[in-house]
Order: structure tokens, then C-alpha cells, then sequence
């Protein structure tokens, strides 16, 4: 599975910017939001034409027999600035403005999606959960048949899962008791297409994709009546910080207010990731935020000197504790930091992650993920993965400095996107003709400029959207939001989430609106069964708690 390597990608051309000035409190601009109303023609494309299929199916979640419709079909979108009365020049209407006008965008989307409704639920009551992965230029098959979906693919727990024939199986686990749901490809993944002239620059880009999503999302409301419904955001990876800028898009620039954001294996800010924090010397809390989960996999792997400890989570706040105070203040000292004392942390982080010294001390206290990966079973000849860390694999390059692949992604790929294609055309009925692109390479287009809530500029630079999704929240008082990590996950460690969103600008009155849940997984948290059972009981409380009492 590509999808984090792309986000990687990302990570590294963010890194490698100018660095913005930090934007300035976040607060609710209309004048700087997308205008929906001139821009929505719902399911009217020139370039392209909706299509659709629908099936029945059943499953039975927890011991009750849940009966659905499926949808699988697309939904047509344009980029900002587009006027919808120029889909009616293309009828003949003289008053509608010419489609040759350069004002305006030529490009257009056919954005796929699969809907699932519960048989005899009340559409308007019911709550509906847009779900999506990220990447960005990554597919949502991964969420749809791992996670929530009716179906899923059952994959090996942290070993590679032999090649086809694969097990699709009722998914016991789906949030279909919970809600209805709506997965979403990206434009240009899965059977989601761009075209047009310009298309790239006008669906490629932090906040023209989120603008892309909005739209189908109204569009979607439209179209099957359920504005009055209870609403949800799921995004796991990169679809979390398009929910933080999709979100406050929404509702400060469009009326549509959400009960609850679900973010799972978060990052708003890229500026803690563990890909990359050499590219911007001087910032070191990507170190401080991943040091957990080098200590996780450490523990996981046995490779703890002395005694393991017996429980994981205790351990971790012990870990936690030193991350922040020693071992922040040293890397705070920076060329200051005294030889004995640089010696006794590294001494300590030894203990914790696993990592000889002498290694630790060449890295001036500061190894990245793909250091960690790539050296902590060297020994074996071994890889760890980066997405899950239990997984592990054969070192491509037993010379290399960082990791050359994700064995976990090397692990459970094929199985996915396998059962997918298979499952789509045989029971959705969707697909004949066309190919499924699980991941569409999107960085060389990609634009990183993102306008910060209130600000009239973009800023450049390395992201961060904290102030969106605080924007967010300040806007709507009752908008609840939900973190969900996994603690084997090195792509968005599950520490960097819980950091982020303690140092939201938001009032304290509303740091009661976040809860967090951590599991025993990695990135992909649906990948460790029993992480999976847990996360459909927290995301389904969580809904039922927020959905305005139905």
C-alpha cells in the first residue's frame, strides 16, 4: 500500500520550502471561504455523465442482521469558480455564460463513491458518515474493505498474507448499526476521474481537494435527501487534515454545520512528522513526538535491554514523561547540551527504544523514522515497518541508512485491492471497462499553498492546519471530534496526535469536545482484528452520543 508513501512524499516537498510566518489565530471568514451557490450543479457534468449501480446486501454486525442498499456511481464536480449556468450553454440557453468564457475553469471531476443504506432506517434521522483515506492520490479501499465497510479482507496480523485466492468475509464490525455510509475516492484514484484543461492544478492542492470534497458533499446531500441528517467526517492518514481545512470550509463557508469530525492516525501539523525532520534543523519536536513509538516497537519486537515491561500503555506514559522533560531539554540545548548529560540520555534512550548508544550519540540524539525502521533489526537483516511497526521484512539494502520500503504495505496490498476490483464488479455491479487505481501518483502537481482561516493570502511552506480545524470548532461550539491512533504507527505517530490536539488555539471550555482512543495496531488500525472490534465500539458511541439524541 502506497498511500503513506505518497505522503511521504509530500512531507519531504513541504520540508524542503520556505518557511511561512506562523498564520494568526484562527477565526471564521466568510470572505475567504468557498461560496457554494454559484458553484454546485449537482450530477450535471460536460465532460463527464453520472453513473450508478445498485445492489442489495445484508450483514450481520455483533449479532444483529443489518439489510442495505448499496450505491456505487459518481457524482460530477467542479473547481472553484465555476458557474453552474454554464452547464446550461451546453443545452442551448442563450442567457447562461459561454463554457468559452476564460473566467471559467475548464477542468472537471467524476468523483466515485459507495453508499450504504440501512433498509428501514428513517433517512432523516439517521446519522451518514462521509469516510475517505488520504495520500494524498491515495483511494479509499482501504478504510472500505478493512475497516467499516459491510465486507472486508482478512490479512495476516503482522506477516506478509500469501497471494490470491483471498477471504472476503461480513464484516461482524461495520459501522452499518451505527450510520449510513459514503466512501469517497479522491479525483484521480480508484474509478474517480479529472479531466479538462488544467485539471491538475484544479483538483491537485491542499485546498483545492478539500474544495473537490465539499462539493461533493453537498451535492451528495442533495441528491439523496439527507440534509436534516446527523453528520459525520472520517479521515484517516492525509484525510485528516483535508477533514480539518473540509470542516471549517463547510461551515463558515457554507451553513452545513457536522456533529462529529473522526480523525484516525492524525497530522495537522507536518512539522512533527518523523519522515523528515533533518530537512528543518532547529525544529526538533518530530523527535520528541515519535520517541512512544520507537519505544513501542522496541517493546513489541523484544528488543528492550533487561526485563520487558508487562503492560504497553504504562510503559508508554513513562516513555511520554521522559520525551517531554530530559530529553526536550537536551535537544533544546542543542551544541550547549553538556557531554555527561548528553551521554546519560542517550544512555536512556537506549533503554527505551532499543538502539545501541554509539548509534544514538552519531545521530546527535536525533534518529528519524526512516533510521528507526531501517536499524532496529538490523541484527536480523530485517526492516520494520513504518505504517505497522510489528510488521517486518528483509532490509532491500543491508548498507542503506534509512528503510527502502513498508513491509507492511509490501504485506497486505495486494489483498486489498485484489478483493476490492473483484468485489465491485461481481456484487456492487460497478466497474466493467474500467481500471481501479488504488493510489495515482499526484506530487509532481500537488500544491501545498494553504489559506489559513482569516488570512486573505495563502501561506507557504510546511503545513499545518490546526488553526482550521480550531476555527472549526470555535464556530460550531458543539462540534465533537474523535482521535483514534494506532501506538505501532511511525507514519503519523499516535504521541504527534495527541500533541497536536493539545495545543489546539481553542478556548479551554471546548478541550472537552476532543476524546482520544489508542490501540494496539499500527496506521491502519482495522489491520489487528481485536484493535478493529474496539474501534467500531468507540466510533459507534462515539456517533450515538453526538447525533442530537435520535
Amino acid at each position: 500500500m502506497k498511500k503513506a508513501l505518497l505522503l511521504a512524499a509530500s512531507l519531504s516537498l513541504m520540508a524542503t520550502a520556505a518557511l511561512a510566518a506562523e498564520p494568526g489565530a484562527a477565526s471564521a471568514s466568510k470572505t475567504n471561504s468557498p461560496d457554494a451557490a454559484t458553484t454546485s450543479a449537482v450530477d450535471h457534468g460536460v465532460l463527464f455523465h453520472p453513473e450508478s449501480a445498485t445492489s442489495e446486501g445484508s450483514v450481520t454486525v455483533e449479532g444483529k442482521r443489518i439489510d442495505y442498499r448499496a450505491i456505487a456511481g459518481t457524482i460530477i464536480v467542479h473547481p472553484k469558480g465555476w458557474d453552474d449556468a454554464a452547464s446550461r450553454a451546453a443545452t442551448g440557453d442563450k442567457d447562461a455564460k459561454d463554457l468559452a468564457d476564460d473566467n471559467n475553469p475548464k477542468a472537471e471531476a467524476s468523483i466515485f463513491y459507495v453508499a450504504y443504506f440501512k433498509n428501514g432506517a428513517p433517512s432523516a434521522g439517521r446519522p451518514i458518515t462521509f469516510l475517505y483515506n488520504g495520500g494524498p492520490g491515495s483511494s479509499t479501499v482501504w478504510l472500505h474493505m478493512g475497516a467499516v465497510g459491510p465486507r472486508r479482507v482478512v490479512t495476516n496480523d503482522d506477516s506478509h498474507t500469501p497471494a490470491a485466492p483471498y477471504n472476503l468475509v461480513d464484516n461482524a464490525y461495520s459501522l452499518l448499526d451505527a450510520t449510513d455510509l459514503v466512501f469517497i475516492d479522491a479525483p484521480g484514484t480508484g474509478f474517480s476521474r479529472v479531466a479538462g484543461k488544467d485539471k491538475e492544478k484544479a483538483f491537485y492542492g491542499i485546498d483545492p481537494d478539500a474544495y473537490a470534497f465539499g462539493q461533493f458533499i453537498m451535492g451528495f446531500l442533495s441528491k439523496y435527501g439527507r440534509w436534516n441528517s446527523p453528520k459525520y467526517l472520517f479521515g484517516e492518514s492525509y484525510g485528516t487534515p483535508r477533514s480539518a481545512v473540509l470542516v471549517n470550509a463547510l461551515e463558515t463557508g457554507n451553513d452545513v454545520d457536522f456533529n462529529g469530525v473522526i480523525l484516525l492516525s492524525q497530522i495537522l501539523n507536518f512539522d512533527l512528522s518523523a519522515d523528515g525532520p533533518q530537512y528543518n534543523p532547529g525544529t526538533d519536536e518530530a523527535y520528541i513526538v515519535s520517541l512512544p513509538t520507537y519505544a513501542a516497537t522496541a517493546w513489541y519486537h523484544n528488543k528492550l535491554p533487561g526485563q520487558r515491561p508487562a503492560d504497553l500503555p504504562t510503559f508508554l506514559k513513562e516513555v511520554e514523561h521522559f520525551a517531554t522533560t530530559d530529553y526536550a531539554k537536551a535537544l533544546e540545548a542543542g551544541s550547549e547540551l553538556d557531554p555527561a548529560q548528553r551521554e546519560a540520555v542517550a544512555e536512556k534512550l537506549s533503554s527505551y527504544i532499543g538502539l545501541p548508544v554509539a548509534y544514538i550519540l552519531k545521530s546527535d540524539l536525533r534518529v528519524n523514522g526512516g533510521q528507526f525502521e531501517r536499524n532496529l533489526l538490523d541484527a536480523e537483516g530485517q526492516t520494520t515497518g513504518r505504517l505497522d511497526t510489528r510488521f517486518a521484512g528483509p532490509s532491500m539494502d543491508p548498507l542503506s541508512r534509512e528503510a527502502d520500503y513498508d513491509p507492511q504495505s509490501a504485506s497486505i496490498s495486494s489483498a486489498y485491492v485484489s478483493a476490492f476490483n473483484d468485489y465491485t464488479r461481481k456484487v456492487l455491479g460497478f466497474g466493467e471497462g474500467k481500471i481501479y487505481k488504488p493510489e495515482t501518483d499526484v506530487g509532481q502537481y500537488w500544491n501545498s499553498d494553504h489559506t489559513p482561516p482569516g488570512s486573505p493570502y495563502p501561506a507557504h511552506g510546511i503545513l499545518n492546519v490546526m488553526p482550521d480545524l480550531a476555527s472549526a470548532m470555535k464556530y460550531n461550539p458543539s462540534l465533537k471530534v474523535m482521535v483514534n491512533g494506532g501506538y505501532y504507527d511511525l507514519a503519523t505517530p499516535y504521541y504527534e496526535g495527541w500533541y497536536e490536539m493539545h495545543h489546539l488555539p481553542i478556548p479551554a471550555n471546548l478541550d472537552g469536545n476532543i476524546e482520544y482512543h489508542y490501540y494496539q495496531s499500527g496506521h491502519m488500525v482495522y489491520a489487528h482484528e481485536a484493535s478493529l472490534k474496539e474501534l467500531h465500539d468507540n466510533v459507534a458511541a462515539f456517533i450515538e452520543k453526538t447525533d442530537g439524541g435520535r
